[in-house]
Order: C-alpha cells, then structure tokens, then sequence
C-alpha cells in the first residue's frame, strides 16, 4: 500500500471515530432533537422503506434513495438507532 493511500485512509478514520466520538457523547439522543438540527430523520423501518444501504461504516451510511436513484449518505446513531442527516452526491 501506498504512503499517500496510508495517510488518506488514516485521516478518514479519524474524521470518522471523531463524528462517532461526538455522536456518543450526547447525553441523550432523541428523534425530535434530531429532527430540530438536521431535519428529516428515519428508524430502520422507515429507511428500508425509503432507501437501498449500499454500506455503512458507523457513524455513516451509504444509501440509494428508491423515489429517484440518487446515491448519497447518512449519519446514524446506535441507540436509538435513528439515521439522519442526508447529504446527496
């Protein structure tokens, strides 16, 4: 493996572990809260109804949404495990 590919993988894990770090040490996680700052938010039965998981490496997810194909991410909590923040590609 490269030094260069070493370093970007290296730096997305951290960005990553951070976004989770943060994500976890909210004290209390509630739709409604999530809802307030970042909009639309899903339970598992909802994104399986609205989109297809492509992958996921926590705190995100890779999804297509089903209405129109487009491909982009989400965040998601453990628990609950509510999945929020869509960010189209």
């Amino acid at each position: 493996m490269s030094n260069k590919k070493e370093a970007a993988d290296a730096l997305v894990d951290a960005i990553r572990l951070q976004r989770l770090n943060e994500l976890n040490s909210q004290p209390e996680i509630t739709r409604e809260s999530l809802e307030t700052q970042y909009g639309q938010v899903w339970d598992t039965k909802e994104l399986s109804a609205d989109f297809n998981v492509m992958g996921f490496m926590a705190p995100f997810i890779v999804v297509k949404r089903k209405s129109d194909g487009q491909v982009g991410s989400l965040e998601f909590t453990h628990d609950p495990r509510f999945y929020f923040h869509f960010v189209a590609d």
